[in-house]
């Protein structure tokens, strides 16, 4: 009976030492550092628009965009364009996290605080009322290859409204997880 405990414990180290090492090979860890995706991700306060005493830590996936294409509503860590880098203050290649709004080859507006996709207005639970902002951006159309990458708190996020689509080749991957604090873990 001992020997069975010992072996089971044995068989139970090894798997969990080994997801462990597939996950630090597979992905990265970001700490959320400004409020542009409040409520959904939070930042640590006394820094402005932050809602919580910690900032969430999170776990992006570099291997998923291998096996399927970006979807809208991902929520995704990447390298800011270098039209962003003036735009936000930012350096080169700086990673930002967002949601993918708008996916290749659709046009796209703000108007009166709303995000309006191929002349449907977008449904965006995550968006907060009082996130939304004023801003009125005219339609375009996304080039292929190109997404439109948006904070949630919409009224505190620099991003593609004012730098324009990101590439696919700056997406390193989507929001796995969050795994601190405690009490925000969670699973996407």
């Amino acid at each position: 009976m001992r020997r069975r405990v010992i072996k089971a414990l044995f068989v139970l180290v090894v798997l969990a030492g080994g997801l462990f090492v597939l996950v630090v090979l597979t992905s990265r860890t970001f700490r959320v550092a400004s409020s542009a995706m409040e409520s959904t991700l939070h930042c640590a306060k006394p820094a402005e628009g932050c809602e919580a005493g910690h900032a969430d830590r999170v776990l992006v996936s570099k291997v998923v965009y291998r096996l399927r294409d970006p979807r809208r509503g991902d929520i995704v860590a990447f390298r800011i364009p270098e039209t962003g880098t003036f735009a936000c203050n930012s350096f080169f290649g700086e990673v930002f996290l967002k949601r993918i709004v708008v996916m290749p080859g659709e046009r796209w507006k703000e108007q009166g605080g709303f995000i309006y996709v191929n002349g449907k207005k977008l449904d965006e639970p995550y968006v907060k009322r009082n996130s939304r902002d004023t801003v009125e951006i005219p339609p375009s159309r996304v080039p292929k290859g190109q997404y439109v990458l948006l904070g949630d708190n919409r009224s505190s996020s620099c991003d593609s409204r004012q730098w324009g689509p990101a590439p696919r080749k700056n997406l390193i991957g989507p929001l796995v997880a969050t795994y601190w604090p405690l009490s925000r873990i969670s699973i996407r």
